[in-house]
Parts: structure tokens; C-alpha cells; sequence
């Protein structure tokens, strides 16, 4: 699993985005609600990219960013954004480094078969780095409102 518990240094990363290189360290000074998951455009992390697009203006004021890492491309994401007036930031990892140093590449089974994967999951990083947050295997529902209460909480 992941070295990365609540309480320690987030570990910076590098991610393509669609207005550029993403970097932790740039962040420095704001929060980050970091989140993983599988695939852009499918049902899970549509609804999830839409629950946190609708309380984006709530992040945006208590000074945080949303960023969503997949290993989609980025023209993927690109139509995944417009195709569904998204205001997150999406990252795209393609070799899978930073979802792997986050622990959320994982084991997976379905129906019998095991397989890996990225496990839908969110880190709450505040302006210093320190992760304060961590949610596994989150479901869908009310998990935008869950992590805005936990930033409102910092």
C-alpha cells in the first residue's frame, strides 16, 4: 500500500494538464483536494467530476483547488471537461507514478478476476503540504459535500 499517511508531507508531483505542467509545489499556500479515479466519461467518475464541479465555487473560496488524476490522456480529458461543463482541474498520469506513490493503484477484483487498478480515492492537502485527509474505496454519493466539510474544518 501507500507510505503516505495523514499527518505527513504530501509528496510533490508533476502532472500534464490542459493549461500546463501541475505541480504540488506550486500549490504551496492553497489546498489541494487531490482525487483518483478510473476512467474519464464513465459512470462513477462522471457523477464524482459533476459533485465536485457543482461545489466548485465553495472550494474556490476557502482558497482550495480540485484536481482529478486519471491515466487518460489529456485530449481525453480535454472532452471529458466540455463534454460535461466540468470545473475541475484534471491531471493526466499515463505511467501511473504519482497514482502509485498515493497508494491508489491497487489490487482489484471483479467477479473472480483480479486485476489493477486506480481505487477511487481523495487526499485533503492543506496550504503546507501536510495531508489532513485521506478517503479509500469512496463511493460516490455526497463525497464532494464530505471533503468540503472536512476543508471548512482545517
Amino acid at each position: 500500500m501507500s507510505a503516505v499517511t495523514e499527518g505527513a508531507m504530501a509528496p510533490d508531483f508533476e502532472l500534464s494538464g490542459a493549461d500546463g505542467p501541475i505541480r504540488l509545489a506550486d500549490l504551496r499556500g492553497k489546498s489541494v483536494v487531490l482525487y483518483f479515479y478510473p476512467k474519464d466519461d464513465t459512470s462513477g467518475c462522471t457523477r464524482e467530476a459533476q459533485d465536485f464541479t457543482a461545489v466548485a465555487a465553495d472550494f474556490a473560496k476557502a482558497g482550495a483547488v480540485v484536481l482529478g488524476v486519471s491515466k487518460d490522456s489529456l485530449a481525453s480529458h480535454e472532452k471529458f471537461k466540455a463534454k460535461y461543463d466540468l470545473a475541475v482541474h484534471l491531471g493526466s498520469d499515463p505511467e501511473g507514478a504519482v497514482i502509485q506513490r498515493y497508494g491508489a493503484w491497487v489490487e482489484k477484483n471483479m467477479y473472480g478476476r483480479k486485476y489493477m487498478g486506480i481505487e477511487r480515492s481523495t487526499f485533503l492537502i492543506d496550504g503546507a503540504g501536510v495531508v489532513r485527509r485521506i478517503w479509500r474505496k469512496v463511493k460516490g454519493a455526497g463525497h464532494a459535500d464530505d471533503v468540503l466539510t472536512a476543508l471548512l474544518s482545517l
